[in-house]
């Protein structure tokens, strides 16, 4: 679900960019305490998944692609401020690497998976853990695909109300809400399924080997 560059609005990347920099700085701090000796090589691997399936990518109508994050996975092994930063480091590469997703749009890109997808997991886990963990693992991890691709449909919908000529047409960005929320959510309600079973298998893995927070 990146957005490349050349879809957002100056108005739009450059807000963006400003809290995605402070975001960034907040989560980097204290990140040599929270990571230990054992957790680098974990983190890395769990980040090279989430990088490896985001290149699998399928064209989606409304300007954007579809494809499983691994988010959920980053945020329940190793919290929120880690997650976001690997996961930014994984949307940079993407970017530069094989012109998945764009530099202007890698701000709004890393807020709504790395940061807001985080969140979503780790708040969803918490609340549905004492009900069912497997549960909770599992919806964790589509919720967090669900909020990132509304966060993402949202921000590519509101473009054409952003930036327009002076005859009204839309200067970045073509289509709106009406288009960009059913073209991301519906399939990607779907690609949450398999994140969620892959989550939840990698989850199971982990905990049986004790490398759970």
């Amino acid at each position: 679900m990146h957005i490349p560059d050349g879809f957002l609005s100056p108005q739009t990347y450059l807000p963006a960019a400003a809290i995605a920099v402070g975001a960034w700085g907040w989560a980097a701090r204290g990140l040599r305490t929270t990571l230990d000796e054992t957790q680098v090589p974990r983190l890395a691997m769990t980040t090279a998944l989430a990088y490896g399936l985001g290149l699998v990518m399928l064209p989606l109508p409304g300007g954007t692609s579809g494809h499983a994050l691994g988010i959920a996975l980053l945020a329940l092994l190793f919290g929120l401020r880690t997650a976001f930063l690997a996961y930014s480091g994984v949307l940079l590469l993407q970017a530069l690497l094989f012109g998945a997703g764009g530099l202007t749009a890698l701000p709004v890109n890393a807020l709504a998976m790395g940061l807001a997808g985080s969140a979503t997991a780790i708040l969803a886990f918490k609340l549905l853990r004492p009900l069912n963990e497997s549960l909770a693992v599992a919806l964790a991890a589509w919720l967090a695909v669900m909020v990132s691709a509304a966060l993402i449909a949202l921000v590519l919908g509101i473009q054409p109300l952003i930036a327009q000529r002076p005859d009204g047409a839309p200067l970045f960005f073509p289509f709106g809400i009406e288009i960009t929320l059913p073209a991301l959510l519906i399939p990607h309600a779907l690609i949450g399924l398999g994140e969620a079973a892959l989550t939840l298998a990698v989850w199971r893995y982990a905990k049986a080997r004790k490398w759970l927070p």
